[in-house]
């Protein structure tokens, strides 16, 4: 797959900017104009929002009746884990809690018995507050005609609409995005905040199939795929040479074409198999974007998830020390109680460098995890905590801050290296946990069926 761009080497979506964008970043199509049903031109601007998502604008003329259209569509890209995020507005000032709201998030506010279906709105960037009053909107826009067709019905809904302006903290706001692009803002960033919670969850048949990832014959695809897989395996008892052996595997590179994550142009991931001594096989994936120069590792166990829970703390004394190699799985969270810094299962994603190179990820993420206290509209309190943070973060980087570094993975597969091997290491402490009725359902242990599911 050929990855040129046909603008040039530059990314599909660009940032919004002042200069005018001329026609030749347009992509024309011809199409029908559904006002006369001749042949109109339809222009499709891929561009994006800073700290919001990708968009396409799309402008339609027909030079032969003089209808036109202009359309906003969402091109964000779908992330790999839905996410559903508990916020406890408690306080007065939570209701001015940023919030990201995707076209296919619902919410929910368990007190009043109340929920917004997903896909019923437009995505929106706007405030606690403005999602109650937009609900509010909504609900008053038909009841004059309600009052005259329905009166009872109308009667009850006034009294709905005047719970929800009165509605007071402290209550709850529920925010389920199967598309992970869903937003609730940190009032504590960097540090954890204790009012939200966030929780990342794999997505079911049902929900990949309302957002076009699948359509419905896909178990029949499956089924009749596992039964040739049957029909193959029975019949093939031995196996002649020539073939690629396991050895072979691993020792090669495989290639896929994937769309870049920053700028969503047509990239390549390289993946291969390596064996980290005194642990496990790993399977390492790495890409480089050739449009935007943006660049990814990520590392996903070759052993599935371990029977125990392991927790890995690193007391860090020298600056040998953020040169040891380190696994951090995509199930691992990531903390350094000196500074009360926490990083959550599924944030970082998967990651194989060293101690340096992951401190380092950690700050460039920062960023992306808060958008809201970055930039000239932050607010000053805000934005001068997280200036102390990342002062601290390079101070660590420089190793002129001693501090510990725990790596908690509930399916026991992050590493830190031991330079001591195979002795015990006397600045690393390694713990292993049973793991908990929640941690098991995070991981999907808990719907695993592994008995008479054919």
């Amino acid at each position: 797959m050929s990855t040129e761009q046909p603008y040039g080497n530059a990314p599909l979506f660009r940032d919004l900017q002042g200069d005018e964008i001329g026609d030749l970043e347009a992509t024309q199509i011809e199409s029908l104009c559904m006002n006369c049903h001749e042949n109109g031109m339809t222009r499709l601007l891929l561009t994006k929002i800073p700290f919001f998502q990708e968009i396409v604008i799309s402008s339609f003329d027909c030079e032969h009746c003089c209808f036109s259209n202009n359309e906003v569509q969402p091109g964000g890209r779908i992330q790999d884990k839905g996410c559903r995020i508990v916020c406890k507005i408690q306080t007065p000032e939570d209701m001015s809690r940023q919030v990201v709201k995707s076209d296919s998030a619902s919410l929910r506010i368990p007190e009043l018995d109340f929920e917004i279906p997903a896909n019923s709105q437009k995505g929106i960037l706007t405030t606690v507050e403005g999602l109650i009053s937009r609900a509010v909107m909504g609900l008053e826009q038909d009841q004059p005609v309600r009052r005259i067709m329905h009166p009872e019905a109308a009667e009850q809904i006034d009294g709905f609409i005047g719970k929800l302006k009165n509605l007071q903290p402290p209550f709850q706001m529920i925010l389920d995005d199967p598309t992970g692009n869903s937003y609730i803002e940190n009032l504590m960033a960097p540090k954890k905040d204790p009012s939200v919670e966030t929780q990342h969850y794999t997505r079911t048949h049902e929900q990949d199939q309302q957002l076009g990832l699948s359509d419905g014959n896909e178990g029949e695809l499956q089924q009749e795929a596992a039964e040739a897989e049957g029909q193959r395996s029975g019949s093939e008892v031995t196996v002649s040479g020539g073939g690629d052996t396991d050895e072979d595997v691993k020792d090669e590179v495989l290639q896929f074409a994937v769309n870049c994550s920053e700028c969503n142009s047509p990239a390549k991931t390289n993946m291969k198999v390596v064996n980290i001594p005194y642990f496990k096989e790993v399977i390492i994936m790495a890409m480089v974007c050739e449009a935007c120069g943006y660049r990814t590792n990520e590392v996903k166990s070759g052993a599935g998830i371990e029977p125990k829970g392991r927790k890995l703390s690193l007391r860090i004394t020298d600056s040998s020390d953020l040169s040891r190699d380190v696994l951090k799985s995509e199930t691992c969270g990531f903390m350094i109680p000196e500074i009360g810094f926490e990083l959550t299962m599924g944030t970082l994603g998967g990651k194989f460098t060293t101690l340096e190179g992951l401190l380092g990820n950690i700050k460039d993420q920062l960023s992306r995890m808060h958008p809201f206290v970055m930039g000239d509209s932050a607010p000053n309190e805000r934005a001068e905590k997280m200036k102390e943070f990342l002062e601290k973060l390079d101070k660590i980087i420089a190793c002129e801050l001693k501090v510990t570094v725990v790596l908690d993975d509930p399916a026991g597969n992050s590493y830190i290296q031991n330079v001591y091997a195979p002795d015990p290491d006397p600045e690393m402490v390694v713990e292993e946990y049973d793991r908990t009725a929640e941690q098991n359902d995070e991981l999907g242990i808990t719907d695993m069926r592994t008995e008479n599911y054919t």
